[in-house]
């Protein structure tokens, strides 16, 4: 049996709902999956027997939220964790899924009849009655944002009755499709939408990108957003799905499959990745060598922004979990984040300056 270890206790916001600093992002063992005719997955994913392990490895080790959504391997990430809650304490437990990105048969992901049957289906893939937050996955609400206020009032619907508990939302961010279907010059302003759509949806919690190689004035400005409106945050990518644990070698880069989103990510090529690499070894020398000492400081660098925040970070077998939950230790001293986030800032300077590299229109998708 895996040891526990010991985690800081953040409290997300005026819901009120406390978990250890570190989750758990469950993307990655929902394994390949294509929607929307885009790659939305990972085809090198955890096997059920890794998954399972990890899953339990996590929670023997202190980890209490769970983060998922339909959309992740249509239902197989989450039916994976329900096995968990299948096992222990449903009050110990905190579970996040998400609705939206998934629209099957019905006319819109936000559909609110489509929505009420998708969480449905979330539920009994969890094995619970409810769950602690259920989050609008994107906002794209259709022409005219039609389907924005039946959304909502759906989302309050499923609160009355007691199915979840907190409402959530993404920060600002772009539709997956757009990115790749909408010329730069044409797409609106995220931030202006991100409040927007916040004004009508009021939500109790924010998921916001961010890591090391993210834009400091981007991050900055919606952290300070969310301790404004007392919401939590619930911060994913923090390692920047292994970008900044040196988990690829640019002369030996994994084959990407389909259904994996990296095939259209320009980071995860081998040009990108041979930049990050360079900064990471001048990171190296700051923080130490050990692949910990790198977990390390990504996670603080965010758990730093914002104390009402959680981190959630992924995985595909059980070393990958121990490894994350055991490397956060005590913080850092901020001055060794600030040199951090300066290091990796020019890195990230390096990448946006080096985007003409990247011809592919498959990879063209900014970070």
């Amino acid at each position: 049996m895996t040891s526990p270890v010991s985690l800081p206790q953040r409290t997300l916001g005026r819901c009120g709902i406390t978990v250890p600093a570190v989750g758990i992002g469950c993307w990655g063992i929902g394994g390949p999956a294509e929607n929307l005719g885009l790659p939305m997955g990972w085809s090198t994913g955890a096997s059920p027997a890794a998954a399972a392990a990890g899953l339990e490895t996590a929670w023997q080790m202190g980890a209490r939220l769970f983060d998922t959504a339909d959309v992740y391997g249509h239902g197989r990430s989450e039916r994976l964790i329900g096995d968990l809650v299948a096992g222990v304490p449903r009050d110990e437990i905190v579970l996040v899924s998400k609705v939206g990105y998934f629209a099957s048969t019905a006319q819109h992901g936000f559909d609110p009849w489509h929505m009420r049957r998708q969480l449905e289906q979330t539920l009994d893939n969890l094995r619970t009655g409810y769950l602690d937050v259920y989050f609008l996955h994107h906002s794209d609400f259709g022409d005219g944002d039609r389907w924005l206020e039946p959304a909502v009032e759906a989302m309050r619907s499923f609160q009355r009755e007691g199915l979840i508990h907190a409402v959530g939302m993404r920060g600002p961010h772009r539709f997956a499709r757009d990115r790749l279907t909408v010329a730069a010059d044409q797409r609106g302003d995220k931030v202006a939408r991100f409040r927007a759509v916040f004004d009508k949806v009021r939500p109790d919690l924010l998921a916001v990108r961010d890591h090391l190689l993210s834009p400091m004035s981007r991050s900055e400005g919606i952290f300070a957003f969310a301790e404004q409106y007392q919401v939590g945050v619930l911060i994913n990518k923090p390692l920047a799905q292994g970008l900044l644990t040196g988990a690829y070698d640019p002369a030996a880069m994994p084959l990407f499959g389909p259904g994996d989103h990296r095939l259209r990510k320009r980071w995860f090529t081998p040009a990108a990745v041979e930049v990050i690499a360079e900064g990471l070894n001048e990171l190296r020398g700051l923080v130490g060598w050990r692949r910990e000492d790198l977990i390390h400081i990504a996670l603080w660098a965010c758990l730093n922004r914002y104390d009402q925040a959680a981190v959630l970070v992924g995985f595909t077998t059980p070393e990958q979990v121990a490894m994350n939950l055991s490397a956060l230790g005590a913080p850092p001293h901020p001055d060794v984040i600030d040199q951090a986030r300066t290091i990796m800032g020019r890195v990230q300077a390096r990448l946006d300056a080096q985007g003409e590299v990247f011809t592919d229109e498959t990879v063209r998708e900014s970070q």
